[in-house]
């Protein structure tokens, strides 16, 4: 009875004095500026309307911070403040700066018609050729000249979809602006980022996702979208139930869901997707750009590396850096970044970002004050070791790629094997899809990107592959590519490739684990490619050819790249690779044919036996980036 009421008493304590801090933050928040709205106007008389927090002390000049959101600037009244104060961004209000939050065009209280990713127009002819760049360069032009206080200087940042309009910031050109950063940024939804992954259609984040924020909005209000009742708490059961795509438009979304449709009538990489990516433009970039982004960032992982990778191939006079941490979506805003799931990463990780990388950078060059030069090329946080390293270039120099084969008896080794004929084969049955973790809930986990693998290690349609224990420790650092030697029975098949890292059967991060950690299968990196695109996406090729079928029962390359990967695997740990066909319900079910997936019928669904080969001709591996230390 003792221990609990002094476990009590101690808890009371920790949050009595958590909320001491937060009270101390709001109230200096308050103290210390005030707020002001503006509807303001834009080239072609579209008003978007702008929350700004403003010093009280005009003795000063100060920059301005901007953050361009469709997710509301809310609260709405120059009475009510936002809760600056519960998140890291607080920074910025004790460094003294002028924040800016804009309801972009048809978004909430701006005026005009809202569109997703909204395309950039190069070469703008008229007022009335708007983007979002244009809409960034008026917001900046006017407070620039209507902020009495600001010293001319000003930044752009977001996290998430606003990281995808400060990416379009950087291209608008405005001379005010010195600096961007785009953060887990929204960049490409056809190949990486939230609703596709090279491909495959991620169904269960972006039906819950449009229902709500799809929902039409023809004049300006400060409601949010609706949300959608599941008549049941287990996201697999409702998923498998409703049965195709068509049954989804058709139950629940309507003709008026228009970005829905868009995605079910553009199901290949068309010129629809394309004109929607913002990567194809990001050329000349003027102000310096910092991205950010989480190593296990569930939804726009993709864009972070790619978006740094673009502007370094297609920008390369700008001063672009990376930082790459142990977060979730956004984690360097609202965690610590010590732990995901039961994963253990260190403490400070998101005080580190903040005092090392992102204040540092926007405080250079919008108060020039200290030097962001001291900050690396590359700021990369290598799991596994749990530490931050540096680079003069990402992926770096000191990197060998080199392939691990697939070997019979579920070997892995950097040795070909010498067996002819030799394959692992499984039948991938739609009806009863592989899930993408092992727990019953309703809403998609950010715990998945580091869940343990056993619970799929033991289905027969999951073919896995495992090192000896490790003698020396393995770092990885970049791109995994997927080379795969694999026969399909049927014309269309997905491939889910998953990096994991198995740990001692003895180990544990201390007696109070509540987790089973001996031999715990971490996932480190997983990804899918929908087969049809397998010669769509090749690594380091062209994008955008046209999907082709499989001819049944032909051995076929299927080759493609993981997102990037950094972390270390021990000595005494191994390294597995699992391969499956469906990853359920964060990938919609293929159904095993080659058709248009968005409007076929459950009667299509079928099995399909998958043989991936792993023999002296046809030696299915994994190219891994190992950083030579």
């Amino acid at each position: 009875m003792k221990k609990i009421l002094f476990s009590f008493l101690f808890l009371h304590t920790l949050n009595c004095i958590h909320a001491q801090v937060i009270n101390q933050d709001s109230v200096y928040f308050v103290t210390n500026y005030y707020k002001i709205e503006r509807s303001i106007p834009m080239r072609d008389g579209v008003k978007l309307f702008t929350s700004i927090y403003i010093p009280k002390d005009a003795t000063k000049k100060y920059p301005i911070m901007m953050t361009r959101t469709p997710y509301s600037c809310a609260p709405y009244g120059e009475d009510k403040f936002r809760n600056f104060w519960t998140r890291n961004t607080k920074e910025y209000f004790k460094q003294g700066y002028i924040i800016v939050y804009q309801d972009v065009r048809g978004a909430y209280m701006s005026e005009g018609v809202y569109e997703d990713i909204r395309p950039y127009i190069p070469n703008k002819k008229s007022k009335k050729d708007v983007d979002e760049a244009s809409d960034t360069y008026d917001a900046i032009d006017w407070m620039i000249k209507n902020i009495p206080t600001n010293n001319g200087n000003v930044g752009v940042s977001g996290i998430s979809y606003p990281g995808f309009y400060s990416t379009m910031a950087a291209l608008c050109g405005h001379p005010a602006l010195k600096a961007v950063s785009p953060q887990a940024p929204v960049t490409d939804w056809f190949i990486g980022d939230d609703v596709h992954h090279k491909g495959a259609f991620f169904v269960m984040d972006d039906f819950d996702f449009d229902y709500s924020f799809g929902v039409p909005r023809p004049k300006p209000t400060t409601k949010d979208g609706r949300d959608f009742i599941y008549p049941t708490p287990d996201n697999y059961d409702f998923f498998l139930k409703v049965g195709t795509l068509k049954n989804l438009t058709k139950l629940y979304m309507g003709d008026s869901m228009k970005f829905w449709n868009d995605e079910m009538n553009h199901s290949n990489y068309d010129a629809f997707w394309k004109e929607h990516t913002v990567t194809y433009h990001l050329k000349n970039i003027k102000p310096a750009v910092l991205i950010t982004g989480g190593l296990f960032d569930a939804e726009d992982c993709w864009g972070a590396w790619n978006t740094y990778k673009t502007i370094e191939k297609n920008s390369p006079k700008t001063n672009n850096k990376l930082i790459m941490g142990p977060w979730i979506h956004g984690g360097w805003a609202k965690t610590d970044g010590s732990r995901l799931g039961n994963i253990e990463f260190g403490k400070g990780n998101s005080d580190y970002y903040y005092k090392n990388i992102e204040m540092p950078f926007f405080n250079y060059y919008l108060k020039g004050e200290g030097d962001a030069n001291k900050i690396a090329e590359a700021t990369i946080f290598i799991t596994g070791e749990n530490k931050w390293n540096t680079f003069t270039e990402w992926p770096p120099k000191n990197v060998e790629i080199k392939p691990i084969y697939l070997k019979e008896n579920g070997g892995l080794s950097f040795t070909k094997s010498t067996l002819s004929n030799a394959f692992s084969d499984y039948v991938s049955d739609p009806a009863k899809p592989v899930p993408y973790t092992e727990d019953v809930h309703l809403h998609r986990t950010r715990e998945y990107m580091s869940d343990d693998q056993r619970f799929a290690a033991r289905r027969t349609d999951v073919i896995v592959f495992s090192t000896d224990t490790l003698t020396t420790d393995i770092t990885l650092a970049g791109p995994v590519i997927a080379n795969l030697l694999a026969s399909i029975s049927t014309t269309d098949a997905d491939f889910v490739v998953k990096l994991i890292d198995v740990f001692p059967n003895n180990f544990k991060y201390s007696e109070e684990d509540k987790y089973p950690m001996g031999g715990y299968q971490m996932l480190v990196r997983g990804e899918v490619l929908r087969g049809k695109f397998r010669n769509s996406f090749i690594p380091g090729d062209s994008i955008g050819k046209n999907p082709e079928p499989f001819v049944p029962n032909k051995i076929t390359e299927v080759s493609f790249e993981l997102p990037d990967v950094a972390h270390t695997f021990l000595k005494g740990h191994k390294i597995m690779i699992q391969i499956q066909s469906s990853w359920f319900p964060l990938v919609d079910r293929n159904p095993q044919q080659f058709l248009d997936i968005y409007h076929c019928d459950e009667k299509d669904f079928i099995k399909s036996t998958i043989k991936i080969y792993h023999d002296a001709t046809n030696a299915s591996s994994i190219l891994l980036p190992i950083l030579k230390k």
